[in-house]
């Protein structure tokens, strides 16, 4: 059995610009952390290789620090360590890729088309290539078929599965298909996406760590487990770091604090919570609230899209249709079994929105 760990989109040295300057090297000094945490996972899974599919340096000019600490993490993975370049970290004659830097188990494609790594003594070709531009637009995999050696044929890329192209490498599914792969280690898209059943096993392993609010939830890498007859399992692995969350609370009968420090249930100190304040509540207090968050989460962002408390029987007494509908509203209420009212008081908040031209309750 083989364990091959698969990772990518690490983006070391994003500028975080929305950050202040402390916040954004804080949290560029924890990306670098994350590729440690990476190394832990390496050998806690006794990985036998790993595959990282590019886009690990956020662009050709890293801090001089990123340049001394990812070489000393990768070297401290206990396998061969494969890197095709991604269209931030392209390889070029003056990238960091072509310093030499980097420890003895670490491996590089170097060019655009498809060359292969053999590992004998894993049983093992790994095939891949790199981009040496910010952009490409042919699908690397196009005619590629992995030669019948006798070798398990694993490949690792930076692009985007897509046949209507685009400019980041597109691979057309057909072009997975018929490429021969044991498994394809990809790179690029942020989020997680696991094909084990494709006809060439693949998946995006996604981000190393969430950077903002459009990489939400749980990040990290992949362990693949493969035999002489393909995958046998694949699975998602997160990895500790600060995650971001988006979520909404309707308030409408809450205590808002209480609402809110419900809410943090589950958001861990690294973290940062965007919550949408929906629902009826009297004037918020928003810096209180957010208040709540100090030594929650490293930051509570509240957004205000609450309405002010309105009777809805105010109109009972109306000689018009919404008067009608709200007395015959009431009087089913008034005789409904304890079991029916909620569907009736539904009824009631939907019909009165409707007969006053307000947008429904969501």
């Amino acid at each position: 059995m083989l364990t091959v760990l698969h990772a990518a989109d690490f983006h070391l040295d994003a500028p975080f610009r929305a950050l202040s300057p402390q916040e954004a090297q804080r949290r560029r000094a924890g990306l670098r952390q994350g590729v440690e945490r990476l190394a832990e996972l390496a050998r806690a899974a006794g990985a036998d290789l790993a595959l990282l599919a590019g886009d690990l340096l956020d662009s050709q000019q890293p801090y001089p620090e990123t340049l001394e600490a990812l070489p000393r993490a990768l070297g401290r993975f206990p396998c061969p360590v494969v890197i095709a370049p991604g269209n931030h970290d392209y390889y070029a004659p003056a990238s960091p890729y072509a310093r030499p830097i980097w420890p003895e188990n670490v491996h590089i494609f170097t060019t655009q088309t498809v060359a292969s790594l053999p590992f004998s003594a894993l049983g093992v070709t790994v095939y891949g290539c790199a981009f040496t531009s910010p952009a490409r637009e042919d699908d690397p995999l196009a005619g590629f078929t992995a030669p019948r050696d006798g070798t398990l044929a694993l490949g690792v890329f930076h692009g985007e599965v897509d046949s209507r192209g685009g400019q980041y490498a597109p691979i057309a599914p057909e072009s997975l298909a018929h490429s021969g792969l044991a498994y394809a280690a990809l790179g690029h898209v942020h989020a997680p996406r696991l094909c084990p059943d494709a006809p060439a096993p693949w998946a995006y392993s996604g981000c190393l760590q969430g950077r903002g609010f459009d990489e939400l939830g749980e990040k990290g890498c992949c362990l693949v487990t493969l035999d002489e007859g393909g995958v046998r399992d694949l699975a998602f692995r997160p990895i500790p770091g600060p995650r971001y969350y988006e979520r909404s609370l309707d308030l409408t009968g809450l205590d808002p604090a209480e609402a809110v420090r419900a809410a943090l249930d589950g958001v861990g100190v690294e973290d940062t919570l965007r919550l949408t304040l929906t629902g009826e509540a009297e004037a918020l207090d928003l810096p209180a609230l957010e208040r709540l968050g100090a030594g929650v989460c490293a930051t509570l962002e509240l957004r205000d899209e609450t309405r002010p408390p309105r009777d809805p029987w105010a109109r009972l007494e109306e000689d018009t249709l919404t008067g009608h509908f709200l007395r015959e509203m009431a009087r089913r209420l008034e005789t409904a079994a304890p079991a029916e009212r909620p569907r009736l008081e539904r009824a009631l908040t939907y019909g009165l929105a409707a007969l006053e031209g307000r947008e429904a309750p969501r």
